[in-house]
């Protein structure tokens, strides 16, 4: 009479943890799973709402010219405008503005990187140094480089040099203070591990100070790189030098305006290709960084 409880409770408590773990095999993969298409979906989504930004945002200036809400004679429809630009693509002519544009914009890019990096890492490193040149620094930073535009005529004339001076000067300070502050970031505690090792100065700065400043750099190279485009251009349309902001210049004197709303647009797809550029060298150069991680 007494084992008769016993036997019958038995299979109850036998059979407990096995539905338990069967259900924690069989849930685990359903997770994985719904977590695997929640982030598709959001990856497709976040690639999906841009396109249908610009959709919209085409969609309203066509819209707003079409319906007499502006005057067309001032702002054509989006069609018109991106016609002409597809009509100047198709004909080869504007590839010739476009090479020179770039060309200011990689040489005062250039220019300023050669500047900017090492004098950033030499000031960054003396603290000495560091605290006499601030004053210098903040003083010129905020110096508009279209002021200076009178001065580069001076020097240089309304050429190539004075497009590559301008994109230099503008370029030169996002690199340089964010090389500076970069090197002033450095954790004290690697530096001195790595004095305790006995690492030299030159192998301490290879290898401790470069790789903790290269993501302040990184940031400072993209945001220099849409500068010196924008002085480049700026050049073109105030001096008249050759390029892309020459043309939009000759397109408005002449009454052109879908032209000349068509070579906004393309500074507009040249500045967006080449940040998409920038961005992903530093993800290359970056894909060890916390930030790059969170990317993928």
């Amino acid at each position: 009479m007494s084992e008769t409880p016993t036997q019958k409770r038995t299979p109850v408590r036998s059979a407990a943890p096995r539905s338990a773990s069967s259900a924690t095999a069989e849930s685990g993969p359903v997770a994985a799973g719904e977590a695997r298409t929640r982030h598709v979906a959001r990856s497709l989504l976040g690639r999906a709402l841009p396109v249908v930004g610009v959709a919209i945002a085409v969609s309203l200036f066509e819209f707003a010219s079409r319906s007499g809400l502006v005057d067309a004679r001032f702002l054509p429809p989006a069609s018109s405008m991106l016609g002409s630009l597809v009509d100047q693509v198709a004909d080869g002519s504007i590839w010739q503005p476009v090479g020179q544009t770039l060309q200011g914009w990689a040489l005062g890019l250039g220019l300023a990187m050669a500047i900017a990096l090492p004098l950033g890492t030499l000031i960054g490193s003396v603290f000495l140094l560091f605290m006499a040149t601030r004053s210098i620094v903040e003083f010129l930073r905020p110096v508009p480089s279209v002021a200076l535009i009178p001065l580069a005529v001076l020097l240089f004339g309304a050429g190539l040099e004075s497009k590559i001076f301008l994109a230099t000067f503008a370029a030169t300070w996002p690199i340089l203070l964010q090389t500076l502050y970069g090197v002033r970031d450095v954790d004290p505690v690697a530096m001195e591990t790595a004095r305790s090792f006995g690492i030299k100065a030159p192998q301490r700065l290879r290898r401790v100070v470069l790789p903790s400043a290269l993501p302040y750099i990184a940031t400072g190279v993209r945001i220099s790189s849409a500068v010196a485009l924008i002085l480049s251009v700026t050049a073109e349309l105030v001096l008249g030098a050759p390029g892309l902001g020459q043309e939009i210049n000759i397109a408005r004197q002449s009454g052109a305006v879908e032209l000349m709303y068509g070579l906004i647009i393309a500074t507009g797809l040249i500045g967006w290709g080449l940040n998409v550029l920038v961005a992903l060298v530093e993800r290359r150069l970056l894909h060890w960084h916390p930030s790059q991680r969170e990317r993928t």
